[in-house]
């Protein structure tokens, strides 16, 4: 269903930009180009430009109406609303700590040796 609502809202994007590139402007625009007059045959003299009007309003209101479904359908579910941090740190308080195990060998400092007089104090002889 997702997939489907994409490719429709890619298609009436697209389309929604041709009729209105289409219409015409105070100074011919594109549709000049893209022969609006010839149009006026099949739709009458104001025909044409009524239906690009009526068709752009109608692919807007879809185009209005399939984004909503986009976000409600991709919105992911069962999460909560809320920031982010502070689900991290409700998280954070209620996980059990790691347990801490005492090793085998109780932990031993190494010898403290005092350096002996000479050692401290040596002398110029040396």
């Amino acid at each position: 269903m997702y997939t489907f609502l994409i490719l429709l809202f890619v298609i009436v994007a697209i389309l929604m930009t041709i009729s209105i590139l289409m219409q015409s402007s105070k100074g011919g625009g594109l549709a000049a180009s893209f022969g609006t007059m010839g149009m006026g045959g099949v739709f009458g003299p104001r025909g044409a430009a009524n239906f690009l009007q009526k068709a752009t309003t109608v692919l807007a209101i879809l185009y209005g109406v399939i984004c909503l479904l986009i976000g409600f359908i991709g919105r992911p579910s069962g999460t909560e609303s809320g920031s982010v941090i502070q689900r991290e740190l409700q998280r954070q308080q209620t996980e059990a700590p790691m347990p801490v195990t005492p090793s085998e060998e109780p932990y031993q400092a190494p010898p403290t040796t005092t350096p002996s007089p000479e050692q401290q104090n040596p002398s110029p002889n040396q």
